[in-house]
C-alpha cells in the first residue's frame, strides 16, 4: 500500500512537469519554426498571415495554461469539513480516495474531503469535483484543440521544409517507425525526427482531451459524476440538464468560453456544499 502510494504522488509530480515542458516546447516549435516557415512572405515587412496566426496561437494556449490555472486555484475541497473522516466500511475505492457516509469523499493524495468528487487529476495535481470542473472542461477543450492546431501546422512544416507529401492517408501512419530507422542511420537529422515525435504527442495528448471533454459535459448534463457512475450509484433525484450544466459553468457561461475568468460565484458554491450535507 505505502509503495502505491509513493507511486501515485510520484505522478502527481511527474506530471505537471509533463505538462509544462511539453508547453514551452510547443510555443518554441510554433513561434521560431512552423509559424515563420509556412506563412514568411520576404516581400511584406508585416505578414497578417503570420501575424493572424501568432495570435491565434496564443489565444488557444492562453486559455489553456488560464484554466489550467483555474483549475487548482479554486479546488474542490468542502468548506464544511476541514480534516479527515472515517472512512465507510463499504469502501471500494483502492487508489486514491475513500468513500465516505456523508456522500463525499476523501482523497488521500490531496488530503482534502472533496466535495462531489469526479476524479483525481494526476496533470494538475488536484482533485476535479463541482467547483473547478468548469474549469477542467475549458482546459481540455483548448488543449485539444491547441494539439490538433499544432498538429495542422507541424504536417505543413514538414511538407515545405522536408518535402513530405501527406496525400497519401497511410503517410501518417508509416512516418513514425520510418523516422526512427532513417533517424538511427543517419538518414534525417534530428529536429525532423522531433518533430515528428511531437506530431504523435499532440495527436495522443488532443484525442485524449477530447474525450475527456465529451465524458465530463455529458456527466454534467446528466447531474452525476465518475465516481458514481463508476461505483453503479444511480442519481435519485436529477435536476434539467440545463440546471446541471448552469451549475457547473455559471450564468455567464459564455464569457467563461473565450476567457479563464470565474463564471461560478461562491454562493452557488455554498449552495452546492449545502445540498450534500
Amino acid at each position: 500500500m505505502y509503495l502505491k502510494m509513493l507511486k501515485l504522488r510520484l505522478l502527481n509530480t511527474i506530471a505537471p512537469a509533463y505538462f509544462f515542458t511539453a508547453t514551452t516546447v510547443t510555443f518554441a516549435l510554433q513561434f521560431y519554426f512552423f509559424i515563420p516557415a509556412i506563412f514568411e512572405n520576404p516581400d511584406a515587412r508585416i505578414n497578417s498571415s503570420t501575424l493572424l496566426h501568432g495570435a491565434f496561437f496564443l489565444f488557444l494556449i492562453l486559455n489553456a495554461l488560464g484554466n489550467y490555472v483555474m483549475t487548482i486555484r479554486f479546488p474542490a475541497a468542502s468548506v464544511q469539513d476541514a480534516g479527515p473522516l472515517v472512512c465507510s466500511p463499504r469502501c471500494t475505492d483502492r487508489v486514491d480516495a475513500h468513500y465516505l457516509l456523508n456522500g463525499r469523499h476523501f482523497c488521500k493524495l490531496c488530503k482534502k474531503v472533496i466535495l462531489r468528487r469526479d476524479h483525481h487529476c494526476f496533470f494538475t495535481g488536484n482533485c476535479i469535483g463541482n467547483r473547478n470542473m468548469r474549469y477542467f472542461i475549458m482546459f481540455c477543450v483548448y488543449t485539444s484543440t491547441t494539439c490538433l492546431y499544432c498538429l495542422v501546422l507541424g504536417v505543413a512544416y514538414l511538407t515545405v521544409e522536408y518535402s513530405i507529401s501527406f496525400e497519401n492517408p497511410l503517410t501518417f501512419l508509416t512516418l513514425l517507425p520510418l523516422s526512427v530507422g532513417y533517424f538511427f542511420l543517419g538518414a534525417i537529422p534530428g529536429l525532423q525526427f522531433f518533430i515528428v515525435l511531437m506530431l504523435y504527442v499532440w495527436l495522443g495528448i488532443g484525442l485524449t482531451c477530447a474525450g475527456f471533454c465529451c465524458q465530463q459535459i455529458l456527466l454534467v448534463a446528466r447531474g452525476q459524476t465518475w465516481c458514481q457512475l463508476r461505483k453503479g450509484q444511480v442519481v435519485q433525484t436529477r435536476s434539467p440538464w440545463r440546471s446541471n450544466l448552469s451549475d457547473v459553468f455559471g450564468r455567464q457561461w459564455v464569457l467563461g468560453l473565450f476567457l479563464p475568468v470565474q463564471t461560478v460565484g461562491r454562493l452557488q458554491d455554498h449552495a452546492a456544499d449545502k445540498k450534500e450535507s
